[in-house]
């Protein structure tokens, strides 16, 4: 398995779906919502996640809020976190998982 992927198509909801969704899911995960997902996609930059009980959401945690000591996680895992910010041009939930509220 390669270190770093984007998520396969066949994971993510297709983009139609996710413009007409993105309303609903603002107001659905307001910041400082509890989420949790799996890990569809993992880039040097963060991880993808396909948040479970809300449709046609995805997440992303960034390594700007991931301490210096830890790892991404990996492709398939289940991680847990709180919505810290919307991302309307691309419509992505930014995330912190609850891994990395750990002080450094």
């Amino acid at each position: 398995m390669p270190e770093f992927s984007w998520p396969e198509r066949s994971q993510v909801p297709a983009s139609d779906h996710i413009e007409r969704s993105w309303p609903v899911t603002v107001s659905a995960l307001p910041l400082g919502s509890h989420v949790s997902g799996r890990v569809i996609g993992r880039q040097p930059f963060g991880v993808f996640l396909l948040l479970n009980g809300t449709p046609n959401a995805i997440g992303l945690a960034e390594i700007t809020a991931m301490p210096h000591h830890m790892e991404l996680p990996v492709l398939g895992a289940t991680v847990a976190g709180e919505v810290i910010w919307h991302t309307d041009h691309n419509r992505q939930m930014k995330i912190r998982l609850n891994e990395w509220r750990v002080s450094s």
